[in-house]
């Protein structure tokens, strides 16, 4: 289903961007659904996409080299409603870092992002915009996982 500008404009992390923007992410949005326990993206695979989470909840996983379902993967973070699901789509080499699992159903906008990336190349203050707010949830996860890793030694 296309998305309309409207309902990106009441995304958290879109809030604020001009209509001319939200045209331009909406012209490179969809809305997708995934079952509980759907691969969304895996590790080292082209970074071609990102989403916003509407409902549901998403793992960030890293493994030691097994399947996803085995005990080699790692929950790093839960990414839940609201918030930005990767970011690696807007730095090259442009592979995703981690697997996303959906835990529970989830509901979510998927921005193409090739298209984005050549968008922001041509309008540079959408592209500063763009990266001034995935700078944001990268310092944000950054310091979670700190928090996390200082409890867990």
């Amino acid at each position: 289903m296309k998305i309309d500008s409207v309902l990106l404009a009441k995304q958290p992390f879109l809030k604020g961007l001009s209509q001319s923007h939200l045209v331009a992410l909406s012209n490179n949005a969809l809305e997708v659904e995934f079952p509980a326990d759907k691969i969304i993206f895996k590790e080292g695979f082209d970074a071609n996409r990102f989403y916003i989470i509407l409902e549901g909840e998403v793992a960030l996983e890293s493994t030691d080299g097994k399947k996803e379902k085995e005990k080699g993967a790692r929950c790093i973070q839960l990414v839940k409603a609201g918030d930005v699901l990767g970011w690696s789509w807007l730095f090259p080499p442009y592979k995703w870092n981690f697997n996303a699992r959906a835990v529970k159903p989830t509901r979510a906008i998927i921005f193409l992002a090739r298209n984005l990336r050549e968008q922001c190349e041509q309008d540079k203050a959408f592209g500063y915009e763009l990266m001034k707010r995935v700078s944001k949830v990268v310092i944000k996860r950054l310091q979670s996982t700190r928090v996390k890793m200082l409890k867990t030694t």
